[in-house]
């Protein structure tokens, strides 16, 4: 059975992101231009994981399921894989962080972001925590809902110069996955990967 059109999407950006970069605004501006009709949500996530989870869950609790997808990038993609399983959508994973707690402990503090270094927020020792909890909610999701091929794609970076490619993979075993030769994090060629991202999605 086919799956229906999409007609809500939300992107999840990563880890010092915001909905001003490069991979979001080519994946919103092409929604506006092609696919008018489509709901599009790129939020600006705050720090705290269980903040910006919740807020995710409330804010698309009226959207239809079935209709429904979802694009993450780095945390972007743990927090697109952890929304896919609470809500049965499609999930697009952009060289997903399958490790957050482990990878983002060292980085408590004051950061930047990467597109307004004047825009500085504090990452909590508690948002560590948090993270834990979300890989728990996953690994105890993940068995009942495997990935498919029809409700997860995933592009991966041998290059990735922040994420181990093999860690990565393994965190989106069982859906479709396009493990590209070289690359980097923030997938610079991403453009050249469009057309098989927005083939999956079957927006409206």
């Amino acid at each position: 059975m086919h799956p229906l059109p999409t007609t809500h999407l939300l992107y999840l950006h990563g880890f010092r992101s915001s909905p001003l970069s490069m991979k979001a605004r080519l994946v919103g501006e092409r929604v506006r231009r092609a696919h008018p009709a489509v709901t599009w949500w790129c939020p600006q996530l705050p720090p705290s994981p269980r903040a910006a989870t919740e807020w995710i869950r409330q804010a698309t609790a009226d959207w239809p399921r079935e209709r429904t997808a979802v694009v993450g990038s780095s945390l972007g993609g743990f927090y697109a894989r952890w929304f896919a399983l609470q809500t049965g959508c499609r999930a697009v994973l952009l060289n997903p962080a399958a490790h957050p707690a482990r990878d983002l402990a060292s980085h408590i503090g004051e950061q930047t972001t990467w597109q307004n270094p004047e825009e500085r927020f504090f990452f909590e020792p508690g948002f560590v925590d948090e993270l834990r909890a979300l890989e728990s909610d996953i690994a105890r999701l993940s068995p009942a809902s495997p990935a498919t091929p029809e409700r997860l794609f995933a592009l991966i970076a041998k290059g990735d110069e922040v994420l181990d490619w093999r860690e990565m993979q393994a965190f989106c075993a069982g859906g479709g996955i396009r493990l590209l030769e070289g690359g980097d994090h923030a997938i610079s060629d991403f453009e050249a990967h469009m057309d098989a991202v927005f083939g999956f999605l079957r927006l409206a």
